[in-house]
């Protein structure tokens, strides 16, 4: 056996395109035909309130100066509403200059401290972080988890979820992935076995394995406020503090529960899984919840040579995943340990889903289906179990939004699929609100999350849309499907992405975070970046997909991202139909053909991530970039956004014609904090006091290690508080 080389392991940049469907074409050439033309009789004075029409907004006053935020209980029923509501006119700090710099810098008058950082002990008896990472890779099991990411901050009183409470909470986050060399003693240590089948013949240590299984999942930390009544730190020993991993058990909920498609060795009747994987961005439940997803959960998994053994439908499905035979994972190799050395049976096999016995309860083929899922997790009771609601469809979950609640409504949640043109989804419950389940626990999860209608979204070029149904039996979604017969609702769920296909939905540029605006109650999504936008054939330039060009002779797509949102129909978010435009078009301020929001050097970026409006209607947007960190680090904007049809028309240089939102302005999107050399700015929640703003940043450049004390560059959570105590963003309220 020879070493290969260290690498770092870096998922976050490996980014699954499987998409091989033409839906957009077709929707693109009728409607340029039918629409396009008619919409350019009108002229560049078109304005978009006629390109739209009227449109109703929830929660809007008649009067525009109210900025008043709904605080009626069934409109922000777990939403935290301590404290003055009323959004600010404008943002009055001074913004952030661009910064390449080793360390994080945060607007005038404010403090941010790094906090929990990667490897620190959750309970007593575990050795602090070694910077040599000669911790166990047991000991994970009870430490903070690699690359922190979407987390939420509930508040705690009388031992029991009060989202008014900012005294004591808990704060919950996701670890995504993992960056091997700063994780293992060993960094990233590879064998070569070139006797074994092709997707083992690069092997990983198993101690490697069990220390990166254990490092992904999620945190619950219990945290007070300090003695000096600013910021917080962790309460040791809490019975509240836990870690939830890739090896701790999780329950199948809703229609895919029980399916053979969900049978394993580990659970032949399909009703529980291990692990909960690659959880990226999170949200709240309106009933006081956690509510983490699964990403890219592909890249742990390998898959051998076994076509044959499946049926042509199976083996589409696992491809429209990204699963194609022989693959051997990305680079977590989790599979390849030796089987001598698993200290649990089937600790390393059951990542490997290819079909090598006479039926799915002898080997894991379906394991692979057991992962993708929106899961729910209580974190005031460390006894329950994960519950994956399979209802709300399989897919890179990037994050997952629910709409104001109102009571005797249905609950409606919002997700985006984040890879290269994928899908955006709702999900709208069977059960209708009651208040009465505000800290009713994974009880309420079952009664609102269980049962209901799973939804794909189709943009047309007129500016408006349409929410189509993915249900068993609907729109071709049966036994006849070309593609993948589909034989029951768990089928379209579990193959959520090829029941989407078939329905057309619009492909859009990475839909990463989901955020619904408390004020108009109005759904925003960052569309990331894409490459192959304008450059593919199967990806051309659409009006909400519409930029694709070129720089110094290549061909970049769009490599800059932009944010849709949307309206839906009466202000109804179980309504079928909406009105849509681009919020935001993000771009270097000097990039002038494509700069179409008029970004300036206080409020310019790129790849727009992640995304959280706060209770006052203050909308947060974070940055995962590589198109403009030659000028400045990922960074954290605030930004005042207006509602749908605000902007015009504008065309981009790829010639297409596209509703914009209102104009950039240094009043209305602002710089507020830039992170470190080579960090993703990503996570975010705030105290309902609106006085901490807590943030994470991932994979930071080697300096960033000595501020951890160390010279290892370990991921962190960052807590931002005003010099003088004040609620955040308090100069805006002067």
């Amino acid at each position: 056996m020879t070493v290969l080389n260290n690498k770092q392991l870096l998922a976050h940049e490996v980014v699954e395109d499987s998409n091989p469907s033409d839906n957009i074409d077709f929707q693109t050439i009728i409607s340029r035909r039918l629409n396009r033309r008619s919409i350019l009789k009108g002229g560049t004075g078109l304005t978009a309130a006629a390109f739209f029409g009227a449109l109703p907004l929830v929660g809007c006053s008649d009067d525009d100066d109210d900025n008043t935020v709904n605080n009626s209980a069934g409109n922000n029923a777990a939403i935290p509403a301590q404290g003055d509501l009323k959004r600010p006119e404008a943002l009055k700090f001074t913004a952030v200059a661009h910064s390449t710099a080793e360390t994080m810098s945060v607007a005038e008058g404010y403090k941010a401290e790094m906090i929990l950082p990667l490897g620190t002990p959750l309970i007593s008896g575990i050795d602090e972080w070694k910077d040599n990472r000669e911790q166990s890779a047991e000991s994970f099991e009870w430490r903070m988890g690699d690359n922190h990411d979407g987390m939420w901050f509930f508040g705690k009183k009388g031992g029991a979820y009060d989202a008014k409470a900012s005294d004591n909470g808990l704060l919950v986050m996701n670890h995504e992935y993992v960056n091997s060399n700063e994780l293992s003693p060993f960094g990233y240590y590879v064998t070569q076995d070139d006797t074994a089948a092709p997707i083992f013949q690069n092997r990983r240590l198993a101690s490697d394995v069990r220390r990166e299984v254990n490092c992904h999942g999620v945190a619950v930390v219990e945290m007070s406020r300090r003695a000096d009544g600013t910021g917080y730190e962790m309460v040791a020993d809490s019975k509240y503090n836990r870690r939830i991993t890739s090896s701790t058990t999780a329950q199948l909920a809703g229609p895919v529960a029980g399916s053979d498609l969900v049978k394993t060795k580990f659970d032949p009747t399909g009703l529980q899984t291990r692990g909960i994987n690659n959880n990226c961005g999170a949200g709240l439940s309106p009933w006081g919840t956690y509510l983490t997803t699964e990403e890219n959960f592909l890249g742990v998994f390998a898959r051998g040579q076994d076509a044959s053994q499946l049926s042509a439908g199976y083996n589409y499905g696992r491809e429209r995943y990204g699963a194609m035979e022989n693959f051997p994972g990305w680079e977590y190799l989790w599979h390849t340990p030796e089987a001598k050395d698993a200290k649990i049976p089937d600790e390393f096999s059951r990542w490997d889903m290819t079909a090598v016995g006479a039926s799915a309860a002898d080997d894991y083929r379906n394991g692979f289906n057991t992962f993708g899922y929106i899961t729910e997790i209580d974190p005031f009771d460390s006894k329950s179990v994960p519950q994956k609601r399979t209802a709300l469809g399989r897919f890179a979950h990037e994050n997952c939004a629910y709409a104001p609640v109102e009571q005797g409504k249905p609950v409606v949640f919002y997700m985006g699929d984040d890879a290269r043109g994928e899908y955006i989804y709702k999900f709208v419950s069977k059960a209708t609100w009651s208040n009465s389940d505000i800290g009713g626990g994974l009880k309420a999860g079952d009664k609102y999350m269980n049962e209901g209608t799973l939804y794909v979204a189709t943009f047309n070029e007129n500016g408006r849309g349409e929410w189509k149904a993915l249900i068993h039996g609907q729109n071709g979604l049966d036994a006849s499907n070309r593609d993948l017969p589909f034989n029951g609702q768990d089928e379209v769920l579990i193959f959520a992405r090829a029941a989407a296909d078939a329905l057309g939905a619009t492909k859009m540029d990475r839909p990463e975070w989901v955020s619904v605006s408390p004020m108009t109650g109005e759904v925003y999504v960052t569309l990331t970046n894409n490459k192959y936008r304008g450059e593919r054939d199967d990806q051309p330039v659409s009006a909400s997909n519409p930029r694709s060009y070129e720089a110094g002779g290549k061909a970049r797509g769009n490599d800059n991202g932009h944010i849709i949102r949307w309206a839906e129909a009466g202000g109804d978010h179980a309504a079928t139909t909406f009105e849509w435009d681009i919020y935001l078009f993000a771009a270097p301020s000097g990039l002038s053909a494509e700069n179409l929001s008029q970004l300036n050097a206080s409020n310019d970026l790129s790849s727009p991530d992640g995304l959280y409006f706060d209770p006052r209607g203050v909308l947060w947007i974070q940055t995962d970039d590589g198109a403009y960190t030659d000028t400045t680090n990922c960074m954290l904007l605030a930004a005042l956004p207006g509602k749908v049809s605000d902007g015009a028309l504008t065309t981009t240089s790829a010639g297409q014609q596209t509703p914009v939102g209102m104009l950039a302005s240094d009043d209305n999107i602002k710089r507020f904090f830039v992170g470190p050399e080579g960090c993703e700015v990503t996570g975010i929640t705030m105290t309902p006091d609106f006085k901490t703003l807590f943030i994470n940043i991932q994979h930071p450049g080697n300096t960033w290690g000595a501020i951890a004390g160390g010279k290892t560059p370990r991921s962190a959570t960052v807590m931002i508080t005003r010099e003088d105590g004040d609620v955040i963003l308090a100069e805006s309220f002067i």
